[in-house]
């Protein structure tokens, strides 16, 4: 059998594997979250989130939204030294992000088996 038919029989299963791929995973929500900073926000993103008496008084300061939480839930890092500690009957996550206007921020995110509670919100001063 020559190159060039070997060739075509490839690229033939190929692509029918593609399709039945595309097929298997198209209707699938599907995330590859392979790292631990992002099964960590993708657990606490999926869950009710609810905001403590203290992260609600400094959301009423408008220094910091809830778009800025969202944000940093997406796209912060998960400080791991100082997280996953047994705290109030969950895990306390200690996640660094930053605003819309670049300010950094710190938040201290409570991990409950069934909801994720903002505990805290520390703005962190530039020197």
């Amino acid at each position: 059998m020559k190159f060039s038919q070997r060739f075509a029989y490839y690229l033939v299963g190929l692509v029918i594997g593609l399709f039945f791929v595309g097929i298997v995973f198209s209707g699938k929500d599907t995330r590859c979250n392979y790292f631990p900073n992002a099964r960590v926000l993708n657990n606490l993103r999926n869950k009710p989130f609810h905001y403590s008496e203290k992260a609600s008084h400094i959301l009423t300061e408008k220094w910091v939204d809830t778009a800025d939480i969202k944000n940093s839930l997406k796209f912060g890092d998960v400080d791991f030294d100082k997280s996953n500690i047994e705290f109030k009957k969950g895990k306390l996550y200690v996640i660094e992000g930053k605003t819309v206007k670049n300010q950094e921020i710190i938040l201290k995110v409570i991990n409950y088996e069934n909801k994720a509670v903002l505990d805290d919100i520390i703005k962190i001063e530039k020197k």
